[in-house]
């Protein structure tokens, strides 16, 4: 497994515990765009949906609460 893919991962979890993409970038003091990539990225990669997203919320898929 990448350095890469474990990175997305731990942005990944970081969204499911805060609930936003703001607070998680704050976490890892990265741009929400970066971290958006790299939630996309691990979303690819697993060929799978993890997010449902609206501009207000985000609720984890079937796939993504697996």
């Amino acid at each position: 497994m990448s350095l890469d893919l474990i990175t997305c991962m731990q942005s990944f979890v970081a969204v499911t515990e805060s609930n936003s993409f703001a607070a998680a970038a704050r976490k890892f003091r990265i741009s929400t765009s970066v971290l958006t990539k790299q939630i996309k990225r691990l979303e690819t990669t697993l060929g799978k949906k993890l997010l449902a997203r609206t501009t207000r919320h985000i609720t984890l898929t079937e796939a993504g609460s697996i």
